[in-house]
């Protein structure tokens, strides 16, 4: 009965990881096209030293290493996690312990600190929002649903770790009265203290109650990250894969743009020669989440809301109202609704709200100084900049909505060649002051 109710488990709870998932892949789809498919090579060395070499995480060396102890928790705790769905399939108890001997005992030993560790990083964490309450943890944006999901993760983690004490801990007393030991680093020691003296029976009961919640969580935790900022655990291996290689300096052009350019400034083109079919966009820049590349919802999906961006933005800094981190959250929130409004009502349709506007002001992105500081920092390498770029192109191109100040600063460049307003015949006047 163990095994059906496991198998059942098993497959309910992985069929609705995938239908999860595949809702996220239709919603990134949703985006337009961009051929990330060069330099295979970066694109893997980029992938493993910001994904799984956590680089960027170091800038800030304590929440880097506690951050560390929970990600290779979180990845070694795999290798157990095979065992237990082997033996919740065939009913074995540890299937791997006797033909792996010594090297079984140090594998579950190591697994076991990084737990500790772990628990360690997780209470850490949880002081730091609630208790410290650092100041970018707890900016407005994170009001609410973040700030819930956040803890809510968390003690999931706690739950977790105390799930795989208690298995591995009552199973170590159960063995020492059978004569045997297992011999793990934490629960020799641990177990004895928690439930020596227990009968049989009860440490029976106590490790199966560890060994059905550790998996029980597993599965809950693994069903949970579709709706949670934590889904980049999966999404920073591709995200970082998929990286803008080029200068962060260096923006991307509208190709139909540069084609009329060049067609003004070449004086060999043809005006009348018909544009190409794709030649003029269906819109300049970006006003909802479907003008925006596949990557910048991908980016969106990726996002932990660290708000390092955030926390080095010089617009923010100064009371700005733009905030790079609440960009990303708009962004995905927005384009979790209008996927969900599409499955519903069809790909054609449209519930007549957009990202610019019912999201994103026009303030918050007239805010930002393009400086990069945003995609310096993120530890994922996720571009806020591109997407507050192409939605203030739809304003300017489409709109025509440009601030005053620049108004000014752009008529004379247009008309002087410089931003200010003197000709170019009067520019060296200064040189001849006494």
């Amino acid at each position: 009965m163990q095994q059906l109710i496991f198998g059942v488990l098993t497959l309910a709870s992985f069929g609705f990881f995938a239908f999860n998932l595949r809702k996220i892949a239709q919603n990134i789809h949703m985006g337009l096209p961009l051929d990330r498919s060069d330099r295979k090579a970066d694109r893997w060395r980029t992938m493993l030293l910001v994904a799984l070499g956590q680089k960027k995480m170091f800038t800030r060396p304590i929440p880097a290493l506690l951050h560390l102890a929970l990600y290779a928790a979180f990845v070694i705790t795999q290798i157990e996690l095979i065992e237990i769905l082997v033996d919740g399939i065939s009913g074995s108890h540890r299937f791997f312990q006797e033909s792996l001997g010594g090297f079984y005992t140090f594998m579950i030993s190591f697994i076991e600190v990084l737990s500790v560790l772990a628990f360690i990083g997780t209470v850490a964490f949880l002081a730091r929002r609630n208790m410290l309450k650092l100041p970018r943890l707890n900016m407005k944006e994170l009001a609410g649903w973040p700030t819930q999901d956040a803890n809510l993760i968390l003690v999931f983690e706690l739950m977790l770790i105390s799930f795989i004490f208690t298995m591995n801990g009552a199973d170590e007393v159960l063995q020492s009265y059978r004569g045997n030991s297992n011999g793990f680093a934490i629960s020799s020691w641990l177990g004895p203290i928690l439930f020596d003296g227990i009968s049989n029976h009860s440490l029976h009961i106590l490790e199966q109650i560890g060994w059905w919640g550790h998996i029980i969580m597993v599965y809950t935790f693994m069903n949970y990250l579709p709706y949670s900022k934590h889904l980049h655990i999966f999404m920073a291996f591709p995200n970082t894969y998929y990286s803008k290689l080029e200068p962060k300096g260096q923006f991307s052009n509208m190709q139909s743009v540069t084609n009329e350019v060049k067609l003004m400034l070449d004086p060999n083109a043809d005006p009348y020669a018909a544009p190409a079919a794709d030649a003029v966009p269906s819109r300049f820049g970006a006003k909802d989440v479907t003008d925006l590349s596949w990557k910048n919802l991908m980016d969106a999906y990726s996002c932990t809301e660290c708000g390092r961006c955030t926390s080095a933005c010089p617009a923010n800094t100064t009371g700005k109202l733009l905030s790079p981190r609440k960009i990303m959250m708009d962004t995905r929130d927005r384009m979790v609704e209008l996927g969900d409004y599409k499955r519903k009502n069809g790909n054609d349709t449209e519930d007549g709200k957009s990202l610019l506007g019912n999201y994103i002001t026009e303030e918050e992105l007239w805010a930002c100084t393009s400086c990069n500081s945003c995609v310096q920092e993120c530890p994922v390498n996720i571009d806020p900049l591109s997407i507050i770029m192409d939605l203030r192109r739809f304003l300017v191109m489409e709109e025509s909505k440009v601030p005053t100040e620049l108004t000014g600063m752009l008529t004379n460049i247009e008309n002087n060649g410089a931003p200010w307003q003197f000709a170019p015949t009067e520019r060296m006047n200064w040189a001849n002051e006494d």
